[in-house]
């Protein structure tokens, strides 16, 4: 199951976000999965699940958002959206397709909660 090894990466992502920018930690999390990404979506979200607690994930809300994919059709010279590797050309029914996208696993979106600033802070 590849997936843990893939929410190990997606973390050391926010983390490398959060050194570089210095956010205390992450209220929500988007990922965009491409259907030919070869992910599980729900193995995915369990490994995930999984590795938030006592990170800067722990408490966020995660949206994994399965993104669909285009190829482009060597038969009619067109881009077209295909939902498997074995799909034929809707256009023309030819199986000569190059796929172009959603083979993509990416961070679509952060947000994150920052620190207080001390000189923010009142005191009573």
């Amino acid at each position: 199951m590849h997936e843990v090894s893939l929410a190990g990466g997606i973390l050391k992502i926010v983390e490398d976000a959060q050194a570089r920018e210095g956010f205390v930690s992450v209220t929500r999390l988007a990922i965009g999965v491409g259907v030919l990404a070869g992910v599980e979506v729900r193995a995915l979200r369990f490994a995930l699940d999984g590795l938030k607690p006592g990170t800067v994930l722990d408490g966020a809300v995660i949206e994994i958002n399965e993104e669909v994919a285009t190829a482009w059709c060597l038969g009619c010279d067109s881009s077209v959206a295909i939902a498997s590797r074995l799909d034929a050309c809707p256009n023309c029914g030819s199986h000569r397709l190059q796929p172009t996208g959603g083979t993509e696993l990416r961070v679509t979106d952060l947000l994150v909660r920052d620190a207080v600033p001390p000189e923010t802070i009142t005191k009573e």
